[in-house]
């Protein structure tokens, strides 16, 4: 059966969401991201770009270029609630769908040409998104997820494309290298060192020649810049969450003891979600006392896998529950709400230096194992031999 693949984006998502809170933003020059000089710039409008502006360029170099652009700091809370209501409307029109990111969407439509015409209910369900939302979004149909997204890419802004079934290769081979996903600043330094400038010349080349010179990835560069993909639209699933607990041996009532607990589990959770490339947008604590009462509390936060806004809400969470006074059986941390994701919204943050600390210490850990570095505030607790060190796993209910 020939496969219909959609892939949806939402143009400039950050600055449309602002333009619509604030309509005397629109045709104006918009960045989005932390303000101070030592920000960094999350999303920027297409009138910035003309500029030769970026996302994760830095702030003080972008308003540089742009000395008229417009700083918006951001809303975390808008953001979600907008891609929220984008995925509802999403779900209800389709069998199967991704969500790969807070703007981005793949979704399987094959078969479906059967009642429908693929390309006619894509558009109208890109109409929809954009009449419900009054937000902006652009899609790529093909046979595939690679020559999808490239095709979205060529349809911003704001429009749509559909690549028949054949011409794959055809599509792709006037475009850059650069449109070909997995394709980094480094890997097209590298390509355009070998003289390799448009897809149409990797297309060309033999696949052992990629694999010569990038390894694994040179093949499956090879096989996206000749338009084949088999990987599947994967069912994505709102619940996902990730979690650990401890019960403790004899039941506990040192308070500083728990809070440290508390601080080390959502730092090797923070740490996981990393490593995933995932974002949460809800904590829970849960608690169990002596007499096997249990509570948890939970709370929405903006998308997030950084480590000190993890802790804090986690630490307030506990806080807040923690009321009995009373001996404990076992504590529990839980992030969910799961999204595909990683830097772009932690763009944010004015201190980028705590995500270059964060990469490092990460670095640090892939090495010397989960416990090679951590916070003062969770030390002492690991020798313990009541505390489990980490059983967090991707769960696929919560």
């Amino acid at each position: 059966m020939e496969r219909n693949v959609l892939h949806m984006d939402l143009d400039t998502f950050f600055v449309s969401v602002e333009r619509k809170i604030n309509p005397k933003l629109i045709g104006k020059p918009v960045l989005v991201g932390g303000s101070s000089d030592r920000g960094v710039v999350a999303s920027c409008s297409y009138e910035a770009r003309a500029f030769g502006i970026h996302s994760a360029m830095p702030m003080r170099m972008a308003r540089q270029l742009c000395p008229q652009a417009i700083v918006v700091s951001g809303d975390h809370e808008a953001y979600s609630q907008h891609s929220h209501e984008v995925t509802e409307i999403i779900k209800e029109a389709v069998p199967v769908y991704e969500k790969t990111s807070i703007d981005e969407f793949y979704m399987d439509l094959s078969g479906m040409d059967k009642f429908f015409g693929c390309y006619k209910l894509a558009s109208e369900l890109r109409q929809k998104i954009m009449k419900e939302t009054h937000l902006p979004i652009s899609f790529g149909l093909s046979g595939n997820k690679t020559v999808s997204k490239v095709g979205t890419g060529e349809a911003k802004p704001n429009g749509q494309i559909r690549i028949p079934f054949g011409n794959e290769k055809e599509f792709l081979a006037p475009l850059s290298i650069k449109k070909i996903p997995m394709v980094g600043d480094k890997t097209y330094q590298l390509l355009r060192g070998m003289g390799i400038e448009k897809v149409k010349t990797i297309q060309e080349m033999p696949m052992e020649l990629m694999h010569q010179v990038l390894g694994e990835n040179g093949t499956a560069i090879w096989r996206k810049a000749n338009g084949i993909d088999n990987s599947p639209v994967e069912q994505y699933s709102e619940r996902k969450s990730i979690s650990t607990e401890n019960t403790f041996e004899k039941d506990t009532i040192d308070v500083d003891y728990l809070k440290r607990m508390i601080v080390s589990m959502s730092e090797k959770l923070a740490f996981q979600l990393r490593e995933e490339e995932k974002l949460t947008s809800c904590v829970t604590i849960k608690i169990r006392y002596s007499d096997f009462n249990t509570y948890t509390m939970q709370m929405r936060i903006p998308y997030t896998a950084l480590d000190n806004v993890l802790i804090e809400k986690t630490s307030e969470l506990f806080d807040k529950l923690y009321q009995k006074r009373m001996l404990i059986r076992l504590i529990g941390v839980r992030f969910s709400h799961l999204i595909q994701g990683t830097y772009q919204f932690e763009l944010f943050n004015d201190m980028t230096e705590h995500i270059q600390l964060y990469q490092a210490m990460d670095k640090m850990r892939r090495r010397f194992g989960n416990d090679a570095v951590m916070r003062a505030a969770g030390l002492g607790i690991n020798h313990r031999s009541d505390f489990n060190p980490f059983n967090g796993k991707i769960a696929g209910k919560a």
